[in-house]
């Protein structure tokens, strides 16, 4: 019994370790987001080597959102990729220092609209070491090496936008706006109730001590 309660043990720390080695990936944050939005994104990266990292490229999908502002890092710089038609395709951070050691992760934050029809945003990322190795995080979801994705949620119904760009609650139906701008309700029923109760008692009590008298 005691082998198999030491072999249940193992494997039970064996999974707890292979979960947290399976979460240290290139993430990108938030993970669920509004079609339309204006969204700030943070691509958070962890170093797994004893080496540091040097070096973190992201590549946008244009069908599924339009990057465009990136937020200065220190240690760092930054230089943007583009297509024939001039748009952003694509970001590399590099270190100028030593970049992110053994035990350190880093955040990146840009920030961009997401399209108005996408359900997800698949992102591709390869991050660099200081030896020249290069870990693609491109896959499926489940390998070894996924693409980090942020889920899309559906604009909700009669939604706008306001002047920053962001989602804006659909208008309440006239119905609703009228009752909530109905005024509260008399509370003099209640107060009668009260004052009725009350004087009952009294009453009750009044009795009970003349008959005692």
């Amino acid at each position: 019994m005691r082998k198999l309660h030491f072999a249940l043990a193992l494997g039970l720390l064996a999974s707890m370790l292979g979960g947290g080695f399976a979460s240290a990936h290139v993430t990108v944050l938030p993970k669920e987001t509004t079609q339309g939005s204006y969204e700030k994104f943070a691509v958070r990266v962890p170093t797994e080597k004893d080496i540091p990292t040097v070096k973190v490229e992201v590549k946008f999908p244009l069908d599924s959102v339009s990057i465009s502002r990136f937020e200065p890092k220190p240690g760092w710089k930054y230089e943007l990729t583009k297509d024939a038609n001039n748009k952003i395709t694509g970001v590399i951070w590099s270190a100028t220092g030593e970049g992110l050691g053994a035990t350190e992760f880093g955040e990146f934050y840009m920030q961009g609209k997401v399209a108005d029809n996408v359900t997800t945003i698949t992102w591709k990322a390869y991050q660099t070491y200081k030896d020249g190795s290069v870990v693609e995080w491109v896959g499926a979801d489940g390998s070894d090496k996924p693409a980090s994705v942020t889920k899309v949620n559906a604009k909700p119904a009669g939604a706008g936008t306001d002047s920053h760009g962001n989602t804006t609650a659909p208008a309440a139906p006239a119905a609703d706006k009228a009752a909530s701008t109905a005024p509260p309700a008399s509370q003099t029923p209640l107060y009668l109730s009260i004052a009725g109760v009350v004087l009952g008692a009294a009453a009750l009590i009044v009795s009970l001590m003349r008959r005692k008298a």
